[in-house]
């Protein structure tokens, strides 16, 4: 059966129209160019066939072209796309789905209905979406920013509209500590007041009725009123010893529950990172 979806949940506007023509246009004047040279045919494909041998008989690591996104299974769509385009200024880059079948259900849910029927379970009581049968559906929307891209994921029911929410409830316990937890680190800039930055933040999430954006604070709290009535010092963690000298940070959590990192390294720890990208550049093979 193949990988059944739409034709996409939403418009594209004219900007975004103009630069995929523009872009279509380039590849299709490029293949015209090289279709028309008389130079173009055994030699071109030869060398090719060799590259192409050298790069699959090198290691893992230099077979990759570095992170492509962070992913993020959300459950509401609408709410979390907001947050991470409006207020923290991402773009958007597509939006895919109404995702079903069995290449698509095999694709990402095998090693769960393995766990589920080992344990003679129902594979839904281990969140198990069924998408093989199109009993529930699959969308995903890409965000841009500027050294990352974030795609977010909902597994809707198959008669609720994209964008609806999620098929599943949420889990509850979502500390960092749990093993298999992830976050997505945004880095700040250099001139940016990290602590207004934190309460700016809440405060614009608390105007949009995003409840769960709340950061944690340096000094100790044990309630709500607490962690609201901190002062605005409170808001960063500054690390002025040791490898991590100059790396400010705050863990928050996102509209989903997620667990985000917000960050501004300066030096001496941001020329560690320079020193380390340089490194890696200089490596055998790096693009």
């Amino acid at each position: 059966m193949s990988t059944n979806k739409s034709e996409g949940p939403g418009p594209i506007d004219q900007g975004r129209r103009s630069v995929i023509r523009a872009a279509g246009a380039a590849t299709l004047s490029g293949i015209a160019a090289s279709t028309l040279s008389p130079t173009s045919s055994i030699g071109a494909e030869a060398s090719s066939s060799r590259s192409n041998a050298n790069v699959n008989d090198g290691t893992l690591g230099s077979r990759l072209q570095g992170m492509q996104h962070f992913g993020l299974t959300v459950q509401d769509m609408d709410r979390a796309f907001e947050f991470y385009t409006e207020v923290l200024g991402g773009t958007e880059v597509m939006r895919d789905g109404d995702f079903h079948g069995e290449p698509i259900h095999n694709t990402i849910l095998t090693d769960q209905e393995i766990i589920a029927k080992q344990n003679e379970i129902d594979p839904r009581t281990i969140g198990v979406p069924d998408l093989r049968d199109g009993t529930q559906r699959l969308d995903v929307r890409f965000v841009q920013f500027d050294n990352m891209a974030l795609e977010l994921l909902q597994y809707r029911e198959a008669d609720k509209s994209a964008g609806s929410g999620s098929w599943a409830e949420p889990r509850d316990h979502m500390s960092p500590a749990y093993p298999r937890s992830m976050h997505i680190c945004f880095h700040i800039r250099d001139d940016v007041d990290f602590g207004k930055f934190i309460s700016d933040l809440e405060a614009e999430c608390e105007r949009r009725g995003m409840a769960q954006v709340k950061a944690n604070r340096v000094v100790t709290v044990t309630s709500e009123e607490q962690r609201k009535a901190a002062p605005m010092s409170a808001n960063a963690n500054r690390i002025k010893e040791g490898k991590s000298n100059g790396w400010t940070l705050m863990y928050c959590k996102g509209p989903e529950g997620e667990q985000l990192e917000f960050v501004q390294a300066i030096d001496p720890v941001r020329q560690t990172f320079a020193e380390a990208r340089e490194a890696r550049r200089r490596m055998p093979g790096a693009g």
